[in-house]
């Protein structure tokens, strides 16, 4: 005949079982939370990054120095959530029509303040008919 103790699991097994298999559904879920956190926060950088890009287009587009007249701009894209602050600055280098341009993307998410900067050098003549001299 077979001993009583050894047909199954005894409480204290059972309850040590449970208590990790717990913990690995805890750490599987916290690890779930923060990547897709970590997906958010990449996908605003990557529209950081885009409109960044936009402003130095319409820059390139209308010259830099006309930037360079302008002062230091910026604004904001509202149709985009969270709102995104863009702040553009040029400067003639001194040589023929070429100016260096930097263009700043910023917004705040979860009472945390990000930040995507680009620069380049750019003609300063525009591409507007009417324009170039």
């Amino acid at each position: 005949m077979r001993d009583a103790r050894l047909r199954g699991f005894t409480l204290v097994e059972a309850i040590a079982a449970s208590v990790i298999l717990g913990f690995g559904v805890m750490m599987l879920a916290a690890g779930s939370t923060r990547a897709v956190l970590e997906a958010r926060l990449n996908r605003q950088y990557e529209t950081a990054t885009m409109l960044a890009d936009k402003q130095l287009t319409m820059i390139d587009y209308l010259g830099a120095d006309q930037l360079v007249e302008a002062g230091r701009q910026e604004g904001d894209f509202d149709e985009f959530e969270p709102v995104y602050h863009w702040e553009a600055a040029a400067r003639y280098e001194g040589i023929d029509n070429l100016y260096a341009v930097s263009v700043t993307v910023n917004w705040v998410e979860r009472n945390r303040y990000y930040s995507v900067s680009v620069a380049t050098r750019l003609n300063g003549r525009g591409m507007i008919p009417g324009m170039v001299e």
